[in-house]
């Protein structure tokens, strides 16, 4: 399969062509014949020596080695978020790694988990959320701003994904960059990290209901919707989130911590959000109201 995606964007690396059984000479006699042309120690062009900016990317990676993953703003332009722009293209190897060949800076990480990366059309290339958090350490925050409010307008939601990243690399270059640039858009536009969390936003803009704030900190942990004044939070079940039975057992200590300080949580599923909408406005009301009257009786 790395062969074909390789071939597909017209280059190869000499280990392919050795692993398909092709032997050291009849690498070289194909390259002698003009069938191979070099682009990089061990990589060819395949019939010509144009490339696309694609093939470009493919050669890049494919001369890094096998742990290698096209990352930065190459990767973001892959991900068809942002424009390439012009300057060398950027690599992330799994592990120690060498110096890579002309137009090519390789960046070495030991932190590289298997989900962070994944295959864009065919190329190796580091995940969504593993590629703004490479962006922010080279952008300016206004810059990852723009890229994480084209996510939303793309509604491309890697606000999970993001969270559990920067909880696991929280020293990594351009994560402080990252987390002021979430916090810049987390008031009137909240930060929304899922569909479920843009349904209930859009059920609760079109109704009676006072505003809220979305995905912010509460007694150090995050929670969906926030109705400061009323001390009312909810929390949205989705079907992915939800499965285990650790996870259910931990959000039932997260309930419970923030009820214990005063705070009312409702958890709304995705069943009911989606079958029972005016039910869940009805149940949020009735909330709304108590938190109101008990604020006034501390008063």
């Amino acid at each position: 399969m790395a062969v074909l995606a390789a071939r597909q964007h017209g280059v190869v690396a000499r280990r392919q062509l050795l692993a398909l059984g092709f032997s050291p000479m009849m690498v070289k006699t194909r390259v002698a014949a003009g069938r191979l042309h070099r682009i990089h120690r061990g990589v060819y062009a395949v019939g010509h020596g144009k490339l696309t900016l694609k093939g470009r990317w493919m050669a890049a990676v494919l001369a890094c080695g096998p742990e290698a993953f096209l990352s930065h703003r190459a990767a973001l332009a892959l991900w068809d978020v942002q424009q390439k722009e012009s300057g060398a293209i950027e690599v992330t190897v799994r592990g120690p790694g060498k110096p890579g060949p002309d137009g090519v800076l390789v960046r070495c990480t030991r932190v590289l988990a298997d989900h962070d990366a994944t295959e864009v059309d065919g190329i190796p290339v580091t995940s969504l959320a593993w590629t703004v958090v490479d962006f922010a350490s080279t952008a300016t925050q206004r810059q990852v701003r723009s890229v994480l409010e084209a996510l939303e307008r793309r509604r491309i939601y890697i606000g999970r994904e993001l969270d559990e990243l920067l909880g696991r690399t929280p020293n990594r270059k351009g994560a402080k960059t990252l987390r002021r640039a979430i916090a810049e858009i987390t008031g009137p536009a909240p930060w929304l990290q899922s569909k479920l969390e843009e349904t209930f936003h859009e059920l609760v803009r079109a109704s009676d209901l006072p505003a809220y704030e979305a995905n912010v900190l509460v007694e150090g942990e995050r929670v969906d919707a926030l109705w400061r004044g009323e001390r009312v939070i909810v929390e949205l079940d989705g079907f992915a989130f939800h499965k285990s039975r650790a996870q259910f057992e931990k959000d039932r200590r997260r309930d419970a911590k923030l009820q214990v300080a005063g705070y009312i949580v409702l958890r709304v599923t995705q069943h009911r959000l989606q079958n029972e909408p005016e039910a869940v406005l009805a149940d949020l009301r009735a909330l709304l109201t108590a938190g109101r009257l008990a604020h006034l009786h501390e008063k």
